[in-house]
């Protein structure tokens, strides 16, 4: 049976070990260096620090792309909505018309 050890590391130590990576990481040859290294010193292995960087770097990424997603969006929706002004105009217009010529017509009985 395999142990658990999932939380065998606060948030408070896996921020910092994070934080480490991005403030060291000019120290180092590569990001995996500084990794390795951080990881010995904390006690963790240097996939398990890659993972925290990972994660973190998804929640940090998750709003820019969501204002992204969002920009789009509105973007779309605009372009929809002058759409639909423009077609009820065409349609007011048409409407108006043709209530002009059945007027006419009735008209000329």
């Amino acid at each position: 049976m395999m142990s658990k050890t999932r939380n065998k590391f606060s948030p408070e130590v896996r921020e910092r070990a994070v934080r480490m990576v991005g403030e060291h990481r000019a120290d180092y040859g590569s990001e995996w260096e500084a990794m390795t290294s951080i990881a010995s010193k904390i006690g963790c292995t240097a996939e398990t620090l890659r993972r925290w960087c990972r994660e973190e770097a998804s929640r940090r990424m998750a709003p820019a792309a969501q204002a992204t997603d969002d920009k789009a969006r509105l973007k779309l929706l605009e372009r929809e909505v002058k759409e639909l002004r423009r077609a009820n105009e065409i349609l007011r217009k048409a409407s108006a018309y043709f209530a002009q010529a059945e007027l006419d017509r009735q008209g000329k009985w």
